[in-house]
């Protein structure tokens, strides 16, 4: 989307892995760590950066696992971005997330500002996140930018240790060996969405004007649904689909303390945010996408 919109050669990608061709196809790549501030600097120096995404962190599960590991990477790693954009006049966007959210938030619906206090690494690394942005705003003028997504749902991602990562695998499974089995519960009800809605929040938060925004950090909302009508849904263009349950202790533990909904009126309200996509839409969008992407693997 970026690309179409600004020009190839004015969007750079980059990790720390080598890419697959495609990515290395679609345009300019680069290596970059987030623990290398030199590195960092380099990169925005040598390319003259102006726009700075920084998504690198470990996610909820993975975190839990490797808790010092999520420590650098989430937090360490997330003050030479912030450093980095401070000394060159960057405008920054870094995404948060449901589980910035704990037990004693607000569920349904969970608002912009409220009690937080999340249950794991990468919650709090978000929350903080939120609030150190917010502060070196307010401190030092830093176009810092933030939305909390739900659940991101994506054909070309594979699950990355996260506790919504079902809602994309069931897709897999369900064209490839027709079960899934399913490490939450039949009735736990997450936030979800499309990730052609993530993206166009994203680059439409990142346009909106200074003066419109009354906050740092917004919700956004698109659905939410449970793994058991998720599965009704996509039983509705393969009849055979079985979903059987074995709740993980770690994983649902973590789901059950999330928001159930988000309230995003304040988004809506101060930036025009509006969802696109709905369970049927995405559904249907995320069983022609897999297909797709196995006759290409093919």
């Amino acid at each position: 989307m970026c690309r179409k919109q600004y020009g190839t050669e004015n969007v750079i990608l980059s990790d720390i892995k080598k890419a697959p061709p495609e990515v290395y196809r679609s345009g300019p790549f680069v290596y970059a760590d987030v623990l290398d501030y030199k590195n960092l600097r380099e990169l925005v120096v040598n390319n003259r950066i102006t726009w700075l995404v920084h998504y690198s962190a470990l996610l909820s599960v993975v975190g839990e696992a490797n808790v010092a590991l999520a420590r650098k990477i989430n937090i360490t790693g997330l003050h030479n971005v912030l450093d980095l954009a401070l000394e060159s006049c960057l405008r920054l966007f870094v995404p948060s997330t449901i589980g910035a959210f704990g037990p004693s938030s607000p569920r349904d619906p969970a608002p912009d500002l409220c009690v937080q206090r999340p249950h794991t690494i990468y919650g709090v690394s978000k929350v903080h996140a939120e609030l150190m942005g917010e502060y070196l705003h307010h401190k030092y003028g830093l176009d810092f930018r933030c939305l909390r997504y739900p659940g991101i749902i994506s054909a070309n991602t594979q699950p990355g240790g996260g506790t919504t990562d079902y809602a994309v695998q069931i897709f897999h499974d369900a064209l490839s060996t027709g079960h899934h089995e399913c490490y939450l519960r039949a009735d736990t009800r997450l936030p979800m969405m499309h990730i052609g809605d993530c993206h166009r929040a994203t680059v439409e938060f990142m346009h909106a004007p200074e003066c419109q925004l009354s906050l740092r950090t917004y919700n956004i909302a698109a659905m939410s649904f449970t793994p058991e009508e998720v599965s009704t849904e996509i039983r509705k263009h393969l009849p055979h689909l079985k979903v059987t349950y074995n709740p993980d202790s770690v994983r649902q533990t973590i789901a059950d303390s999330w928001p159930v909904r988000f309230d995003d009126s304040n988004a809506q309200r101060d930036w025009g945010w509006k969802s696109t996509y709905g369970l049927e839409e995405l559904v249907s969008d995320m069983l022609i996408s897999v297909v797709l992407i196995v006759i290409e693997i093919i």
